[in-house]
């Protein structure tokens, strides 16, 4: 499943809903996203920040069209500060490399 581009959580929903497969980890002894690391096919980006990066795009590309919406550009900022905040944790235990870096500008190139 993860070669055809779904998500570690998607993956744990998939075998729980269809297959009955309560626990990876009480079947395997191993989760989901390190059986993936060990065969190679692990996201680049781990899926938190994925999809943290794909909501600041979605805001960015709201508030592109509604200029005055002062509470979204509050919560866009608070959304960027909570990217930067998980990159320095993702940088500091290696699953970042240390020349990462999150550009608004560059956000919709990594979420598409």
């Amino acid at each position: 499943m993860a070669k055809k581009g779904i998500t570690p959580a998607q993956i744990g929903v998939t075998l729980r809903d269809s297959h009955g497969i309560g626990s990876v980890k009480a079947l395997t002894g191993r989760k989901i996203l390190r059986v993936l690391k060990h065969n190679g096919l692990a996201p680049e980006i781990p899926e938190d920040l994925y999809h943290m990066i794909k909501k600041a795009v979605s805001m960015r590309k709201h508030l592109e069209r509604s200029r005055k919406d002062k509470a979204g550009k509050f919560r866009l900022v608070l959304v960027e500060s909570r990217i930067h905040r998980l990159a320095r944790y993702y940088k500091r235990v290696k699953q970042l490399p240390p020349t990462w870096k999150y550009e608004s500008s560059t956000a919709s190139a990594l979420v598409a």
